[in-house]
């Protein structure tokens, strides 16, 4: 009742005080009211200041460059290499091989026991082809030095761990084929710079299966010199500490001869140009708008250019892409643009992924807002928001000592003036609309562009044609290597049902595959360093088993008896019953040669095309089984061999291709079968299936197949 009384009290005392208000200055809350409507006018930049750093040179050529913060009790040390990338043609990927193997072993430790002391002392410690990285706490630095020139100076570019890298990075390759976002990164990085340009280059299986160490080690020994590089020293360390160091630990560094590299400057197309990938099954696309542009660190439109790319798509959810595809469209999730400067040369980039049905329209769109921009003076919101996004993610940043060492590294490398970052603001502060207006003349090209797609060439590629400027779309691989598509013609006459007849025949013949009753399948696979033994078994009618065991452990089971199926999984066992979907599922499975009943259940057979895989000419067909679902297939032309299966799984952005990939077919009792099967898609990282042994109408006994 207190509580309820003095709010009646505060209550009577504000009315009061309105009416006394309203009567003797009822303009006044007129004015207020105006007052509170406009936003305040921005007040001047203030001048920054970044903090200091320190720099000097060792005999050898080493320039140091020493960032002091005292707040925490840790040091880093970052050796940064100077020279321009290196174009590696046919051994693609070694400059990355020889960068990477410098911490994997020593003249005077092992990986192992490279990788204990680092642990021991709490730091941290990795090599890549442009340097090296070391941190620890004050306290270990000095052991930390002595590790990390251990590694500067006596490199052993172990070849077990060289093969180690082979096979992963060869794995990698073949998740990122099935990957839009990387399919649209190689297609683009080609058609942009060119191969005979370093940002033209994509490595691919042959490239890394071509690496040698000689070569790895010959970049490390051309390159790795002190003349042609930084030491950038940060964190809880005085001036005259870092040069006690430095002295110490890298004046013995030899310094020589580093050779300089020269490429063409790539040039834009003359006239918009539609690259397509083809990506089976694919339920989005993937959008690359892109181009190179002369735009070097430092330059004096760099800051404008920043501004004017903001506005467009760069970053802040204002940008008018997002606005356009996103907001007022639903075409996508996310649209953007990026505007980067390099000293060879820069690039222009806008880009987003959209449903298949909308593809056309979003080139359209990204064509409509980047010829808007140049033709259509920015609004003085529009660069406000901008310059306030741009102002407070710089602000931010100087919270690292990091971003320090990194402008004071940028300062040197790229020749830029000294007072470069700390006049940032006020130089932002002054860009006007009449700035974005010429920079977006300079570096927006809408009609000079490569509009690259990577989607499902059957839905979208056509609706393309529009956008290019000869009316003729290029198709490129998911490597960016060229396909010619027309020289991949059906022959006349040729169905469907045709090509699986002919892969029938190849095999083996309808009447050899009829013959077989029993099938047991023995297979290994390599399951994250371990091996799991697979174990297949058919016998008609119906009858079905697979297991994995990894170390003599059951890890999953499957079973189909005719009348159950079931399914274990570290001992949990799911049971069902005929008519239940999973039943149905695994009774699909249990068909030893598929091809044999696609004419017999009614499965519908489109012959799609001719394309090139992984280097092999193949028809496609796009198979839709008794239950409408639908995979996409692949028959070498030559051979008339199963190739590949591809599928997707899920829907919008969650879907994902699934691919099995058959190799290595051998004759077994008169039936080619494949002995290598890869599965990609269903893993982060490829599935290789290497089969030991077939055996058809073997005796399989029933109890194999029990279900309790």
């Amino acid at each position: 009742m207190r509580i309820i009384y003095l709010l009646a009290i505060v209550l009577v005392f504000a009315q009061c005080s309105k009416k006394t208000m309203d009567k003797s200055t009822g303009q006044s809350a007129k004015n207020t009211e105006a007052f509170r409507s406009k936003a305040p006018s921005p007040a001047a930049a203030r001048p920054i200041n970044l903090g200091t750093y320190n720099s000097f040179d060792l005999a050898n050529g080493l320039k140091v460059i020493v960032v002091e913060n005292h707040k925490l009790p840790k040091v880093s040390y970052q050796i940064s290499l100077s020279n321009d990338p290196i174009l590696e043609g046919e051994q693609s990927g070694y400059v990355q091989f020889a960068g990477d193997l410098l911490t994997k072993g020593t003249k005077n430790r092992t990986k192992s026991k490279l990788d204990e002391e680092v642990d021991f002392i709490g730091a941290t410690l990795n090599s890549s082809a442009s340097g090296m990285f070391g941190s620890s706490l004050k306290k270990h630095s000095s052991r930390l030095l002595d590790l990390m020139t251990d590694v500067l100076y006596n490199p052993t570019f172990p070849a077990d761990e060289f093969e180690k890298m082979k096979s992963q990075s060869i794995s990698a390759l073949a998740s990122s084929k099935t990957d839009a976002n990387s399919i649209a990164e190689n297609v683009s990085s080609v058609v942009t710079y060119g191969k005979k340009h370093p940002y033209g280059e994509v490595q691919t299986e042959k490239t890394v299966n071509s690496i040698t160490l000689d070569k790895c080690k010959e970049y490390y020994n051309t390159y790795f010199k002190p003349n042609n590089a930084y030491l950038v020293i940060v964190g809880d360390i005085t001036l005259a500490e870092a040069k006690a160091q430095a002295e110490k630990h890298f004046s013995s560094w030899k310094s020589g001869t580093v050779p300089s590299s020269k490429y063409e400057t790539p040039a834009l197309p003359k006239e918009p140009k539609v690259v397509f990938a083809n990506k089976d099954g694919a339920v989005q696309s993937v959008i690359n708008v892109t181009y190179p542009v002369n735009l070097k660190p430092g330059d004096n439109d760099e800051l404008a250019a920043n501004v004017m790319n903001n506005i467009l798509g760069g970053g802040i959810f204002s940008g008018r892409l997002m606005q356009n595809l996103r907001e007022k469209k639903a075409y996508t999730y996310g649209a953007r643009s990026s505007l980067n400067s390099d000293r060879l040369v820069g690039n222009f980039k806008a880009f987003a992924s959209v449903r298949n049905a909308v593809t056309d329209s979003s080139v359209q769109e990204f064509i409509y807002e980047m010829d808007r921009m140049v033709k259509e003076p920015v609004t003085e919101n529009d660069i406000q928001l901008a310059k306030n996004s741009m102002a407070g993610s710089f602000a931010r940043s100087l919270e690292s000592p990091q971003t320090i060492a990194g402008f004071a590294l940028n300062t040197y490398k790229y020749n830029l003036p000294k007072d470069y970052y700390n006049t940032y603001l006020s130089r932002l502060e002054k860009i006007t609309i009449a700035d974005i207006q010429r920079v977006a003349n300079k570096f927006v090209s809408p009609q000079n562009a490569y509009i690259v797609v990577v989607g499902n060439k059957d839905e979208v590629a056509e609706k393309l044609i529009r956008f290019d400027g000869d009316k003729k779309i290029d198709y490129y691989d998911a490597y960016g290597e060229v396909l010619n598509y027309d020289n991949l013609v059906i022959p006349a006459g040729l169905t469907g049902v045709n090509v699986v007849e002919d892969y029938i025949t190849a095999i083996g013949g309808m009447s050899k595959l009829q013959a077989v009753n029993a099938m047991v399948t023995e297979a290994t696979m390599s399951l994250m360093g371990q091996e799991a033994k697979l174990t297949t078994k058919h016998k008609s009618p119906d009858k079905f088993l697979f297991s994995m065991q990894i170390n003599g452990m059951a890890m999953q089971e499957q079973k189909l008896n005719g009348q159950k199926a079931a399914s274990s999984q570290m001992g949990q066992t799911k049971v069902f019953m005929a008519g239940e979907p999973e039943f149905e599922d695994m009774k699909d499975q249990a068909q030893m040669f598929d091809q044999m009943h696609y004419l017999t259940k009614g499965f519908k057979i489109e012959l799609k095309g001719v394309e090139e895989l992984d280097g092999q000419k193949c028809y496609k067909l796009s198979v839709t089984d008794d239950k409408g679902e639908v995979t996409t297939q692949f028959y070498n032309i030559t051979t008339s061999l199963l190739a590949r299966v591809s599928s997707v799984a899920g829907e919008g952005d969650k879907a994902k291709t699934l691919n099995t990939d058959y190799k290595d077919y051998r004759d077994v009792n008169g039936i080619l079968m494949p002995f290598e099967i890869t599965l990609t898609g269903q893993a982060p990282f490829p599935l290789v299936m290497k089969v030991g042994k077939y055996e058809f109408n073997v005796t399989i006994n029933d109890t194999d197949f029990e279900i309790k």
